[in-house]
């Protein structure tokens, strides 16, 4: 999945949220990605409920249009007494942006088959980069300080606006965050060892769309123990993934110490097209053991038995027992059918293989500001909790499998709360991989009668 970029800096986008209150903006869509085109526009953003367009011009003008309504293309004047439409000039950071209602809130937008069409103001014009002015049609403004009379585009974007509401009385879940609790776990880590005497580690699979902070998780619990942040794993922000070998990632309980009973395996992204990022069957020969350290993957061809990277003789100490899928918290809304449908593929090949499956909710910092400011907000935010919810729904996992974490990225630093909200997900990890290896005996013992 392509990471595509705002054009809003991050003070425009504080001024542009100013005209909402509490919300969060997940872009949909970007003309110059996607396309000048209403198709584009329609196939991105229709029933995708409140949104706000934000065109750009060569005049310095930031301007547009929010609906609190879905696009259906019904062909009718919509009303929507919460919309406006806005503009404010990019560089001038002490002008409060102007806010036009409609003159008549029975007819706010017309929800046709071209761009955007506000009456007004219609984006994407003729499907070219360019808007159509016409003040007095569903809005009254003047030309010259709405847009400076440039009606060219240099860039049309459109954004999900999310509500992320305010934090709840109680917290949906219970955390201890105390330091006595992020040495418990880190101690309950150190100290685990798997029921079955063969296995000496515990295997776990991280899978995840690209930029989800599968690598950056590895990163994360090895800082714990070392003490410090580190990065040994390659993470970062890319359109395409940054691992591109199959790793797997001992950890070890301090910079001297013994290698923890957990193996964290990193693989490559997953995305949503047909030769690129992670291949199905890749998938299965990881899950049974057969693919060696540092095996460089083959978006175009699976790795095959007999070809270098193949383990022939895997034993259960090489197989995976627990998979953890990562899902970006800011990305859940803007999971594209296909990449559902290939996570759904995936979820299916795993369950008939029985290995236990949980899902990280990673970056809830950047998602949600209450979070951001106090991580400890996090299970009293609606907005975590809804998109717990919705990813939940969407991927076939129960709630109680969902964890939301936030990793180490630019901090120099440790700091405990993050620590105990990775430990915790570590440890719910360590118990999965029981359940692995708990029917693995009860399968013995079954044969055995």
């Amino acid at each position: 999945m392509s990471v595509v970029k705002s054009n809003l800096s991050i003070a425009q986008e504080k001024r542009l949220c100013s005209l909402f209150g509490h919300v969060k903006l997940s872009l949909l869509f970007k003309a110059s990605i996607h396309g000048y085109k209403a198709v584009a526009f329609h196939s991105r953003c229709d029933r995708q409920g409140p949104t706000v367009v934000v065109a750009y011009n060569n005049a310095g003008f930031i301007f547009g249009a929010y609906t609190c309504k879905d696009y259906l293309q019904t062909g009718q004047n919509i009303a929507d007494d919460k919309a406006f439409l806005f503009s404010f000039r990019a560089g001038d950071q002490n002008q409060c942006p102007r806010r036009i209602p409609a003159i008549n809130s029975q007819q706010a937008f017309g929800d046709t088959n071209t761009g955007p069409n506000f009456g007004a103001l219609v984006f994407l014009h003729g499907n070219a980069a360019r808007v159509d002015s016409a003040p007095g049609t569903f809005y009254n403004f003047v030309e010259n300080e709405m847009h400076g009379n440039d009606l060219k585009l240099t860039e049309c974007e459109v954004y999900r606006v999310e509500d992320l509401g305010g934090l709840l009385e109680k917290p949906w879940r219970n955390v201890n965050w105390t330091s006595e609790k992020r040495k418990e776990l880190m101690e309950g880590i150190q100290t685990y060892k798997p029921t079955i005497n063969s296995v000496k580690q515990a295997r776990i699979l991280l899978i995840g769309p690209v930029g989800a902070g599968k690598s950056s998780f590895f990163n994360s619990i090895n800082s714990i123990f070392r003490g410090h942040v580190t990065s040994q794993a390659i993470s970062g922000s890319a359109g395409t993934s940054l691992t591109t070998q199959f790793r797997t990632y001992s950890i070890k309980s301090s910079r001297d110490g013994k290698p923890l009973p957990i193996v964290l395996c990193d693989t490559m992204g997953l995305e949503e097209t047909t030769g690129a990022g992670l291949d199905l069957d890749d998938i299965t020969s990881i899950l049974k053991g057969h693919v060696m350290d540092r095996y460089q993957f083959n978006p175009i061809v699976p790795l095959q038995a007999g070809s270098p990277g193949y383990r022939k003789c895997a034993g259960l100490e090489d197989r995976i027992h627990c998979v953890a899928y990562m899902i970006d918290a800011c990305k859940v809304t803007l999971i594209s059918q296909k990449l559902e449908e290939k996570l759904g593929s995936i979820r299916r090949r795993i369950n008939l293989m029985g290995i236990p499956q949980l899902l990280l909710v990673t970056k809830v910092d950047e998602a949600c500001r209450h979070v951001h400011d106090d991580l400890k907000e996090i299970y009293r935010s609606h907005y975590i909790e809804r998109k717990v919810q919705e990813v939940a729904a969407r991927l076939g996992i129960p709630v109680s499998c969902v964890i939301p974490v936030k990793n180490y990225s630019q901090e120099m630093d440790l700091d405990p709360h993050t620590d105990i909200l990775l430990l915790s997900a570590v440890m719910k990890m360590l118990h999965f991989a029981d359940n692995y290896f708990d029917d693995i005996c009860m399968g013995k013992d079954e044969k055995h009668e």
